[in-house]
């Protein structure tokens, strides 16, 4: 069996014109090559394919019949490759069913996904959007690999090896009850510290600076209950008097179904910045371009 790399493609293309034309000059003609270029072609294929493919005659040069039996096959495969050189990257969300996977933390799993899921049904039902935690992947190697189309986050890891685009910045606040006792005024930072508090031990950035601040202002010491994510939070301190920290977002979202309110922390705390983030394989992918701009278009605050 003959090995396909061994050929050049521009054989293929000769091989083509001169089975249509059976000139060497006319062919030469159409490529732009001189007549001993074409012939060299020729004699080069002939080597590969050990069949002298065309011979002279009085009428021009004749097929044997095995160049009769390459040529339809030839001229579909050329057809194919000119057709997938020239047609454009098209991507229509109506129609596609092309799956999509989304590196986010929970926290934007959270925020994201319930406006992504009613839209995306409306306008591309066919889409399938597939999240995974961020923290429990090797985000570099699975964006590279192309396995995560996107990330939409605050990892700073990323900030310079990927493009991004801003989506908005948000400040951390302090959750609770909105029967609590604190939820009427404003906090102070004795009542802040003397309070009971809920902490968010994720491992995921940029998380962990919020732990180190609360930490330095002396929180720890009143912390009597700890999770690893920010999901099960609302749940606990909806029927609790604990206090907990979290990105702003969040409790935007948890605050009406889980009668929750929010205040400004007396504690100067670092903000997040929230990025969506792609590797340059997919730059200029249409579809990859039209859900990051589906995103930019709902959650920017640029």
């Amino acid at each position: 069996m003959r090995d396909i790399y061994q050929i050049d493609l521009n054989l293929l293309i000769v091989f083509q014109r001169i089975y249509e034309e059976h000139q060497i000059s006319v062919v030469a003609r159409q490529l732009g090559l001189s007549q001993p270029a074409v012939s060299n072609a020729l004699s080069r294929l002939r080597r590969t394919l050990d069949d002298e493919l065309f011979v002279r005659t009085t009428n021009g040069m004749q097929p044997t019949p095995r160049a009769r039996q390459l040529a339809d096959p030839v001229n579909l495969a050329l057809q194919q490759i000119t057709q997938a050189l020239n047609s454009e990257d098209d991507f229509d969300a109506a129609q596609s069913k092309r799956p999509f996977t989304i590196a986010m933390t929970d926290v934007g799993e959270v925020y994201f996904m319930p406006v992504l899921t009613a839209e995306l049904g409306l306008q591309a039902p066919g889409l399938q959007i597939n999240t995974v935690r961020a923290s429990s992947v090797d985000l570099k190697s699975e964006m590279e690999s192309g396995r995560i189309d996107l990330a939409i986050g605050a990892f700073d890891d990323l900030s310079d090896a990927w493009y991004q685009r801003r989506l908005f910045r948000q400040q951390y606040v302090c959750m609770m009850r909105r029967e609590h006792p604190l939820a009427t005024e404003k906090l102070e930072l004795r009542e802040f510290l003397s309070a009971r508090h809920l902490l968010v031990m994720s491992q995921e950035e940029p998380y962990l600076k919020i732990n180190q601040a609360l930490t330095k202002a002396g929180i720890h010491g009143n912390a009597h209950f700890q999770v690893p994510h920010f999901v099960a939070v609302p749940y606990i301190v909806s029927t609790s008097d604990l206090l907990v920290t979290v990105p702003q977002k969040l409790a935007e979202r948890a605050a009406t179904p889980f009668g929750l309110v929010f205040r400004k922390p007396p504690l100067r705390l670092p903000s997040l910045q929230t990025h969506i983030f792609w590797h340059r394989r997919y730059h200029q992918d249409a579809g990859n371009q039209w859900l990051r701009e589906f995103i930019f278009q709902r959650f920017s605050e640029a």
